[in-house]
């Protein structure tokens, strides 16, 4: 009787186990890696600093358009791109002003008079700030991957935007964005690696071999 109880004992006690793996593995997605996550350790980082190279596939034209420069960011809301090859030339955000320089040509506007560009730079600097708010106002989010590999794909939600770009997707280690792709209306596409600086000052790159951009 006592080897009958201990077998009904040993079945419960599996029955138990079995019922606490079931539990875990239906509470798994709620531990998963999401967008608050993510942008919590993107937050993280209040500067920064990296080379970039670009390839720019335009319909029609054979080979990709390169070119290569440096990018800083400042919380919460600068950024500066400095194209170095094929020629020099840099845009600056700050806040709501972008400048444009190229050669002696020096051109000042404000970002929100073009509602285009004003949801491009938003879903940088809201990706590189960790600002998921600025995000979801002009996006609909996807997350895919680890908080060591992930992906972010971004479906542009103003109709503004939307009428000049597809779809963004921007990808990263941990709270260091390292890949920015662009698919635009018409079968243009943008694809950017971006090399973070440790150390010191982000200095010039060469383009890739290809067609550079004019």
């Amino acid at each position: 009787m006592i080897s009958g109880w201990k077998m009904g004992a040993d079945r419960m006690s599996n029955g138990w186990r079995a019922l606490v793996l079931v539990l875990l593995c239906a509470a798994a997605p709620a531990w998963a890696f999401d967008l608050n996550e993510l942008m919590g350790l993107l937050a993280k980082k209040k500067q920064g600093e990296g080379t970039f190279t670009e390839q720019r596939y335009v319909h029609g034209l054979e080979g990709p358009l390169s070119a290569s420069g440096t990018l800083s960011f400042v919380a919460p809301d600068q950024m500066t791109r400095r194209t170095l090859t094929p020629r020099p030339e840099s845009m600056v955000v700050d806040g709501n002003n972008l400048t444009l320089t190229r050669g002696n040509r020096t051109r000042s506007m404000a970002l929100d008079s073009m509602p285009e560009l004003l949801g491009m730079v938003e879903a940088m600097r809201g990706t590189l700030s960790g600002n998921g708010a600025v995000l979801q106002r002009y996006f609909r989010s996807t997350l895919k991957g680890s908080s060591g590999d992930w992906t972010l794909d971004l479906e542009p939600i103003d109709e503004r935007l939307s009428a000049q770009v597809a779809s963004m997707r921007l990808s990263g280690k941990g709270g260091e964005v390292l890949g920015v792709e662009m698919e635009f209306r018409g079968g243009d596409r943008s694809v950017m690696t971006i090399v973070p600086q440790r150390g010191g000052a982000a200095g010039s790159t060469q383009a890739p071999a290809g067609r550079t951009t004019p």
